[in-house]
């Protein structure tokens, strides 16, 4: 209950902070409403010149893609800790959250949070209903059930990939250009694996399973039964790494030698 209550406090102030930018605010959701859209055009490109991509439709793809931008925008709003190495590690600031009685992890997250991302929640809800409609998709009840579940598990997977490579920062006191590189591979999980060769297909299951944020439990809704099996291993697969992935991180900050070293 004690983080419960933390959580909630640090909501209450971000919230407040924002509003006293509405300029900003309003700016930095309009900017996430283009660059979605501009994702949404380049898919639409693509099949203007083609009716197929290895199978899959124009509306099938572009269901994954919003699909994607669920868990996406979940991780994005709470995991946004893409400068982690920079700020805290390289300008001494993990030595601030060191000396507070909270989890050092769960302060990182919720002061990098950026709630506004989870516009993105709307947007990608709103392309799947666009393309279900297309695609004559009826979901039963447990589906929706089974969203909930699969979406959580993509943000899990997301969030446990960017944990662990901000943990490589506790070993290694300089700057590191892994995370952009990182956020550019992520962004293949929202295409169907079956269009990249062998190799890219086993490292975006297994290596860096972003395949399990966006085509694998869409293909379940879109009724693609030769990928169930590997959409109902995705909260699986989320929590695995998540829970690696705080593994990880409890071990680097023991080996933190502080700003001053």
């Amino acid at each position: 209950m004690f983080y419960v209550s933390m959580f909630f406090q640090y909501i209450g102030q971000y919230i407040k902070t924002r509003f006293q930018y509405r300029a900003d605010l309003v700016v930095e959701i309009l900017s996430d409403l283009l660059f979605q859209a501009v994702n949404l055009v380049f898919i639409l490109v693509v099949f203007g010149h083609t009716q197929f991509l290895s199978g899959w439709s124009r509306e099938e793809i572009i269901f994954i893609y919003g699909f994607f931008l669920i868990p996406y925008a979940l991780f994005s709003s709470f995991f946004n800790i893409w400068d982690f190495n920079e700020r805290y590690i390289v300008k001494g600031e993990m030595d601030r959250i060191l000396t507070r009685p909270i989890h050092s992890l769960f302060q990182v997250v919720l002061e990098r949070m950026e709630l506004e991302s989870l516009f993105g929640v709307f947007t990608g809800v709103a392309i799947m209903i666009y393309a279900g409609n297309l695609l004559n998709l009826t979901f039963a009840w447990y589906d929706y059930l089974l969203l909930i579940i699969f979406v959580l598990g993509g943000a899990l997977v997301y969030a446990g990939i960017f944990v662990l490579l901000a943990s490589i920062g506790f070993w290694s006191d300089a700057r590191t250009s892994i995370m952009p590189m990182m956020y550019n591979i992520g962004n293949y999980g929202r295409y169907p694996v079956d269009i990249y060769n062998s190799v890219i297909r086993f490292v975006l299951t297994w290596i860096l399973p972003f395949a399990f944020v966006g085509v694998y439990p869409s293909a379940y809704f879109l009724g693609r039964s030769e990928w169930y099996g590997y959409a109902f291993m995705t909260p699986f697969i989320g929590i695995a790494f998540f829970v690696l992935a705080v593994f990880v991180w409890n071990v680097g900050v023991t080996k933190y030698r502080g700003a001053g070293n």
